[in-house]
């Protein structure tokens, strides 16, 4: 089965070394939107409401095969006195 390496840019890049294994690269495509919404919830930036969450998806040739980007956005509406 074909391993797919997923890097992480969030500001700062961590690279994949170990991969995954999965039978299709429609099935890697898929693990990186499950694993985008996982690195948000843990990762939210202490130093505000902006963050981009990117995957890059590589293959065992360590060609790019897909790249996802997850943004969060937030926004004080009111303010308590």
């Amino acid at each position: 089965m074909p391993r797919y390496f997923f890097d992480i840019h969030d500001g700062s890049e961590q690279f994949d070394a170990e991969g995954v294994e999965c039978a299709t690269i429609e099935a890697a495509c898929k693990q990186a939107k499950q694993v985008l919404p996982e690195i948000a919830l843990h990762e939210l930036s202490a130093d505000g409401d902006r963050k981009a969450y990117t995957v890059l998806v590589r293959d065992e040739q360590d060609s790019p095969i897909y790249s996802a980007t997850l943004t969060f956005v937030g926004l004080v509406l009111k303010r308590h006195a």
